[in-house]
């Protein structure tokens, strides 16, 4: 009987559903309950695009995708704002690219292989240093994407898979263009092939289905110039959130490479290389992943999830070798490995502590609850077609005001362009009422010219109102 429930333990359906449920606990209990700040951008662009026509760059500007916010206006149009539509979608897209990790390594070696590199890919998208707690974010549709195009490439024996590779790789790099080199990767390997057709129909598919995309994005009204400028160009210049110093970027990666879980892999990474003697797919596929975070050179959290899939499948392989030279029971492994791996995170225990003890809502919110409030007060003391203008990375307060901002730059962005056209806005188009936080954040990160011209305009235009959730409110004088 025990054996039994062994078996049905360690079969992949389990551990995907027991990963999957513990990806919702993460995701639900280590964050307050509201839309996180990056959440709150993507949910006001997709409300204002599903609600008002307001189409991407033109309702708000982001430097992300437009697939995200169709994600994020399609949850507004049916649940209005919320934050658990777009958190349980995402993570049924990463338990998607999880099952497929498992049939890849599978694959490549056997049954056994694949439960471990469920295993390893699971619990470490829940990881703190891999930002597990955000999950609805684009890379949890491009990567699982991306998975699947490597598991067409992997399988193909007929046309159809490198088919399915090339439409599955273009839709990943349609959620985030830091697919392109894992993309290219597959490209490449099949034009060394003997068979160069497989290469000419896996680049054939990938460019059909990604100009389909740009045609279906100019068919919705986006302006081309606008989607390449805003999701692209933009981050790399002056004042954007890539324009850090050299000393910053290196302790980023230090950091994230060096002082976090990440360092669970290397050992099997350098086991497989010598196992192998040669880099092979998935080595390559590990490095085109890395060089795209490092070409963007933030080294976020969320940005090392990237790196999970070849990381899981390669240490998946070369654990299973392991264990087949010194004889180690897959049992003995999978708990080991589920030890080590597991989130080392407090936060969801402490949430059910206090659900479970009745606490009520501490006496010192956070900005996050602050920004939240700010927004349902201005909600109830604006009018619907009332503009409102919340000065810093106030994009929390700004959804849940359900009130247009009357710049696209309604978060505060800080490349030259980002203010050129935020004061031109705020020229134009006098908002009822503006609210300039008093937190440090703000007072010290955002840019003096930015504070000094908000300030300026309510000094001239506008009265103190009131002062509230550690905001200022300024209504127009009339």
């Amino acid at each position: 009987m025990l054996k039994q429930s062994w078996q049905i333990f360690y079969s992949p359906w389990s551990i995907i559903i027991i990963v999957s449920l513990l990806e919702v606990l993460v995701a639900f209990l280590t964050t307050y309950s509201g839309l996180t700040f990056d959440e709150a951008i993507w949910h006001y662009i997709g409300r204002n695009w599903f609600r008002y026509g307001l189409v991407p760059y033109s309702g708000g500007v982001d430097n992300k995708s437009p697939l995200i916010y169709i994600i994020y206006g399609i949850s507004d149009f049916f649940f209005g704002i919320n934050y658990w539509f777009p958190r349980l979608l995402a993570i049924i897209s990463q338990s998607i690219g999880l099952y497929f990790v498992y049939r890849i390594t599978k694959h490549l070696t056997n049954n056994k292989a694949g439960i471990i590199a469920i295993i390893l890919y699971g619990l470490s998208l829940t990881w703190k240093s891999t930002d597990g707690k955000f999950v609805s974010q684009t890379q949890a549709y491009e990567i699982t994407f991306l998975i699947i195009a490597y598991y067409y490439y992997f399988v193909a024996s007929q046309n159809r898979h490198f088919f399915l590779s090339g439409i599955m790789a273009g839709i990943a790099i349609l959620f985030k263009l830091t697919a392109a080199l894992p993309s290219l990767i597959i490209f490449l390997i099949l034009l060394e092939s003997k068979k160069k057709s497989d290469a000419f129909i896996y680049a054939l598919s990938l460019l059909i289905i990604f100009c389909f995309g740009i045609g279906i994005f100019l068919l919705l009204g986006i302006n081309l110039h606008d989607l390449f400028f805003y999701s692209f160009l933009d981050n790399f210049n002056r004042g954007s959130v890539t324009d850090h110093p050299l000393a910053w970027k290196l302790q980023q990666f230090i950091n994230q490479f060096f002082y976090s879980g990440m360092i669970l892999f290397y050992p099997f990474i350098i086991a497989w290389i010598v196992i192998k003697r040669k880099l092979d797919v998935l080595v390559w596929w590990l490095v085109a992943s890395f060089t795209g975070v490092c070409i963007i050179g933030m080294f976020a959290r969320s940005h090392l999830k990237e790196l999970l899939p070849p990381l899981s499948i390669i240490s998946a392989l070369s654990i299973y070798y392991l264990l087949e030279k010194y004889t180690i029971s897959l049992k003995s492994a999978v708990i080991i490995l589920s030890i080590i791996f597991f989130p080392k995170i407090t936060e969801p225990f402490l949430a059910l502590k206090n659900f479970f003890s009745f606490k009520s809502a501490t006496n010192n919110p956070t900005e996050e609850e602050l920004k939240q409030k700010l927004g349902l007060w201005i909600k109830l003391n604006s009018n619907s077609d009332e503009k409102v203008y919340i000065a810093g990375y106030s994009s929390q307060a700004q959804i849940y005001s359900e009130r247009l901002s009357p710049s696209v730059y309604f978060n505060v962005t800080q490349t030259l362009k980002a203010k050129q056209k935020l004061f031109s806005d705020l020229e134009k188009n006098k908002p009822a009422m503006i609210a300039i936080p008093q937190f440090k954040s703000y007072t010290n990160v955002v840019d003096l010219d930015i504070q000094q011209y908000i300030n300026r305009i309510v000094s001239k235009k506008y009265y103190e109102d009131t002062c509230l959730y550690d905001y200022k409110i300024y209504k127009k004088i009339k």
